[in-house]
Order: C-alpha cells, then sequence, then structure tokens
C-alpha cells in the first residue's frame, strides 16, 4: 500500500509555492527555515521525485512539483473543511469586510476561501477602499471589520490588531533602467497613503528628486506603470510580481521600515459571527507567531 502523503507537508508545500521563498514560508508557518527545508526533503522522499529547485532569485518548483500543486491544493482545502465543520458553530448571517485592492487578490482569497467552507450560511460583503477611508467607514458604522495598512497608527475608537509584518521596498522592472532617471518618477497612491509617505520621507532622507509620475488608488495600475518602465513603486515583499526587482542601497535606495498590517473592528461588531471572521484573518494571513492587539480607546 502506497504510503499517504501528510498534510501538513503538503500546506507548508503550498507556501514555499505561494511565497517562492523557504524563508518567508519559515515565516508564514511559524516555523524555522531549517524546519521547513526538512519538511521538503521529507515530502520528496515520500513523492519519490524533486519538487522545487533553487533560482537565481526564487524558489521555483520543478514540473513535478506542479503537477502535485493542484492535488495539494484540494487535499488541504478538503482537511481545512472537514475539520471545520465539526469544530466552528453554524453561523448565519451578512458581515461586511473592508480591504484595500493591493491586499484583495494575493491575501483575501486565503481569508474567503476558508472562511466560506466553514460558514456556507455567511454572507460576505466585501468593500475594496484605501486603508483611510476604511477606518473612516469603521468609525460610520458602514463596515464590521477591514484588512488594513499600519491600522496600529488608525485614530479613534478601535479595536485593533496587528496580525502581519513584512518588508517594504522600492521596485522597478527588470528590463528597465527606470530607477536611474532624475529625478526619479514615482507610482504611488493617495495623498493619504502610508506607503507613499514612507516612501517620500525616505528619499527626502537621502536627498534624492523625485517626482509623483503616478497616482492611483489602483493596485494594478501602479503595477502596470513600474512593468513598462515608466516608474518605480512601493510594495511590500509578498506583492512582487514576475518582472520586477527589489530597489536595495546597492541602487542608492533607503531601506524602509517594514509594513505592518492587521485589522480593525468596529465597535458593534461583537457578535459570534464577526468572531469566527476575525479568527479566519488572524490564521490565514498573519505571520506573527504572537499577534499586537490594542484594546479600543
Amino acid at each position: 500500500m502506497a504510503n499517504l502523503i501528510d498534510v501538513d507537508l503538503l500546506r507548508t508545500f503550498l507556501t514555499i509555492a505561494e511565497t517562492g521563498s523557504f524563508t518567508r514560508a519559515a515565516d508564514e508557518v511559524h516555523r524555522t527555515q531549517s524546519a521547513v527545508s526538512m519538511q521538503m526533503k521529507k515530502l520528496e522522499e515520500q513523492i519519490g521525485k524533486p519538487l522545487v529547485e533553487r533560482g537565481a532569485r526564487a524558489i521555483r518548483l520543478t514540473p513535478d512539483g506542479l503537477r502535485l500543486l493542484e492535488y495539494a491544493q484540494r487535499i488541504v482545502s478538503l482537511s481545512e473543511e472537514a475539520v471545520s465543520i465539526f469544530s466552528e458553530p453554524d453561523l448565519r448571517g451578512v458581515v461586511n469586510l473592508g480591504v484595500p485592492d493591493d491586499y484583495a487578490d494575493r491575501l483575501l482569497p486565503r481569508v474567503l476561501s476558508a472562511f466560506a467552507r466553514s460558514h456556507p450560511q455567511v454572507e460576505l460583503m466585501v468593500r475594496c477602499d484605501g486603508s483611510t477611508s476604511l477606518s473612516e467607514r469603521i468609525e460610520k458604522g458602514e463596515l464590521d471589520l477591514a484588512i488594513v495598512t499600519n491600522c496600529d497608527a488608525m485614530h479613534g475608537d478601535l479595536a485593533r490588531q496587528v496580525i502581519r509584518r513584512e518588508a517594504l521596498n522600492f521596485v522597478g522592472a527588470e528590463e528597465h533602467a527606470t530607477h536611474l532617471a532624475d529625478p526619479l518618477p514615482l507610482a504611488v497612491g493617495p495623498q493619504t497613503c502610508s506607503w507613499r509617505l514612507t516612501a517620500q520621507s525616505a528619499l527626502d532622507s537621502v536627498g534624492r528628486k523625485y517626482r509623483v509620475a503616478y497616482t492611483s488608488s489602483a493596485a494594478a495600475a501602479l503595477v502596470s506603470a513600474v512593468l513598462a518602465g515608466l516608474a518605480i513603486t512601493i510594495l511590500p515583499e509578498s506583492a512582487m510580481r514576475s518582472g520586477m526587482r527589489i530597489l536595495t542601497e546597492r541602487d542608492g535606495f533607503p531601506a524602509l521600515p517594514p509594513c505592518d498590517i492587521g485589522f480593525i473592528r468596529a465597535k458593534h461588531a461583537r457578535s459570534p459571527i464577526h468572531d469566527a471572521l476575525a479568527h479566519h484573518i488572524t490564521t490565514r494571513i498573519g505571520n506573527l507567531s504572537v499577534p499586537v492587539v490594542e484594546a479600543a480607546e
């Protein structure tokens, strides 16, 4: 009889495939890098095929790794669904969740898929907007919870929790030398965007001249400007796209402080249905072993 595959090994494999890095995967699954490497070695022994290969910039899946990917996703999803059906209460109702659009495509699917499987009778309404605007909507009671950047800096009578921390970087296109332009063209969010303010402050601190060439609240628009070689932007590490590269101090760019991501919660959002969504947000996208919690003021 063939050996059964350990679901925990498949979960780590999926995280490596998603992040493209053993280091980032270790942060995601709350293990050491050596433990993650041992897990992958054990999985490859069970499969009998090499699954990943180390490239110059990132970890890549081998052809057999790509074949395993879909099966791993299905197995892990079914495992989580089976556990959640018997462990979580049968909730019904509507929850209003806010999220910036640059998180909607890379972080939100992890929350939505698991939450929908665990609570199929809950209707989840999602609104995409900037972190500042989402905070205002939370205070007005228009939203129940919101995933935001720098939630610890949000003001008002809000419960808040920092659950994820990522490196924040200046980013340019691999095939263009836009970062050498003087003044430096930037593709950034609106004036209230914390990443924009952080980048401008950092450039000012080293006397680097720049101009805001593109402004948009849509992450896709900023990414397009970068990949076309028209500007550089600021992104957290997990938001890197193919064709981009991180601009470091060797390229003349100052280091940026890390990006803290978390969620804020409206005063009225205290029911079990809100607790369940908050739990899914923390467990599905959090990478801090001890989340930073701040009570409502």
